[in-house]
């Protein structure tokens, strides 16, 4: 769905919508009927009449479409957002949401907002951005691969905001577009079977969007990494026919103090390798590039925001496949950073691609700061489940910077504890490190080995396994498919160094 998007500093006069969304505290706040005064006489009234009949308590998450016979507003959509005290810019996202899903059911073309003028003072503009984001991301379908096209929904939508109070700008509500555009971007790149989307696919998106922002962009192939020595990340692919890449773009800015990496974890389909996994699920493990299609998805807005920020995209990318050239249980690879790995278990994949991508990066860039994300480890969602993605660091106030902008966007962060016991599991019996760890901790553990290939640079993992796909009650995401997790937490992080 196109989404166009107008901002009028006045109250809605009849006859310029088809559906007028209006957002509406809880009884419990007293201040129920605040902001009719604005809508048109006809439609409060109607407004008034639904909350006399206690039809609609305004409770968080409520919705009711109304049928009205207010001169052209024939729908009025009341949104609960719960209490003023309870009321945050995730609430306003997730409020977004439901009004974004309820488009395609609805079938208009021309939407009217006008932005609750009860919430908070220290939320201020960043309410248009909230909800637009919201509305992107609830409006998302993936649908490339029906023959068939639905009759549900419109193409497009032109939203208008009214907004006498000037709560808000056109520019707030645009970046709340870009936002959800880019995290829908990462999302179809999730639910893109790996027969379409392969290393070298990957490779190609990253030079558009590198062409159309004007990034440089590099892409290692196999025979260089050979001569650098990337044994781990070479191993991985070596069950595939589709060839490894290590995807570099640079985003550059002349007045930039710092530079920051962001590396992604590109496994564009994971069989397990040798130690193959059980059939049932398998088919999910296409969304095993989640951390890569987050890393395109922000260095996209990047692209268009032009932070002074020094920002270098990573993606390792590979297909994890059994054959008779794969990689087996027992081999012992050479890292690039010089360290003899044993390989106990060919489906602990994901972490050998990425040591490689992280020394490379921390030797040739010396960034400021590397976060890297990767679906990692089912330990991890039995750990958090699907709510919350952990960090593993050396760095606790890069950390700290992560979980707030884990806060801020949505993208929610658990730091799990990296005690020096841990690492005792990762000891090699043959070589100097060993790929997994015991039975216990894998999420810690799997971070842990990372750790070893980041040199001395302050570094954050994201182990996003269980956020990166069917995550269920949030209303800005599909029950099913990618989330695009990981997209908005790199941009709040981004703004946090720009500000």
């Amino acid at each position: 769905m196109e989404i166009t998007l107008n901002h009028k500093a006045q109250a809605i006069a009849n006859g310029k919508t088809e559906c007028l969304v209006v957002f509406l505290p809880s009884e419990k706040d007293k201040q129920s009927r605040r902001g009719l005064e604005q809508l048109p006489k006809a439609a409060g009234h109607i407004v008034d009449q639904v909350l006399k009949l206690n039809d609609f308590s305004g409770k968080s998450g409520q919705m009711e479409l109304v049928f009205s016979e207010a001169p052209g507003i024939p729908r009025i959509l009341l949104i609960g957002l719960g209490t003023k005290s309870d009321v945050d810019l995730e609430g306003l996202r997730r409020a977004g949401g439901k009004i974004g899903k309820k488009l395609h059911e609805m079938k208009i073309s021309k939407l009217a907002i006008s932005p609750p003028d009860f919430l908070k003072r220290s939320i201020k503009s960043e309410r248009g951005t909230a909800l637009i984001e919201g509305i992107v991301l609830g409006a998302y379908q993936f649908k490339t691969y029906k023959s068939k096209k639905s009759d549900q929904g419109s193409e497009s939508v032109s939203i208008t905001c009214y907004d006498p109070k000037k709560l808000t700008g056109l520019k707030a509500m645009q970046l709340g577009k870009l936002r959800g555009d880019s995290a829908n971007f990462a999302r179809t790149l999730g639910n893109t079977p790996a027969s379409d989307l392969t290393p070298k696919k990957l490779s190609e998106h990253a030079k558009d969007i590198a062409k159309e922002h004007n990034m440089s962009v590099k892409v290692l192939e196999e025979e260089e990494m050979a001569k650098l020595g990337m044994e781990m990340l070479l191993g991985v692919s070596k069950g595939s026919r589709e060839p490894a890449k290590l995807i570099i773009m640079e985003y550059s800015h002349k007045k930039a103090e710092k530079t920051v990496a962001f590396v992604g974890k590109g496994i564009t389909f994971d069989s397990g390798g040798i130690s193959l996994k059980p059939g049932k699920g398998m088919d999910e493990m296409k969304f095993d590039m989640c951390g890569a299609a987050a890393v395109l998805g922000a260095m996209k807005a990047i692209g268009t925001l032009r932070p002074k920020l020094n920002v270098i995209g990573v993606i390792p990318s590979s297909e994890n496949l059994p054959d008779g050239q794969a990689q087996r249980p027992g081999d012992i690879v050479k890292s690039y950073a010089g360290k003899r790995v044993e390989i106990l278990n060919t489906d602990a994949e994901g972490r050998l691609i990425l040591g490689d991508a992280l020394t490379y990066i921390a030797k040739k860039f010396k960034p400021d700061a590397m976060i890297d994300l990767a679906t990692l480890t089912g330990a991890c969602v039995v750990a958090l489940g699907n709510y919350a993605s952990g960090a593993i660091t050396n760095n606790e106030a890069l950390c700290d910077r992560v979980v707030a902008a884990g806060k801020s966007s949505g993208d929610r962060i658990w730091p799990l504890p990296n005690f020096p016991e841990y690492e005792e599991s990762l000891k090699g019996k043959y070589g100097d490190l060993q790929n997994i760890g015991g039975p216990s901790a894998g999420a810690i553990t799997a971070g842990l080995f990372l750790k070893n290939f980041v040199e001395d640079v302050p570094w954050v993992h994201l182990d996003i396994a269980g956020t990166a796909w069917d995550v269920k009650g949030i209303d800005y995401f599909s029950n099913s498919g990618a989330t695009g997790v990981g997209v908005r937490l790199l941009i709040d992080l981004v703004n946090q160094w720009n500000s």
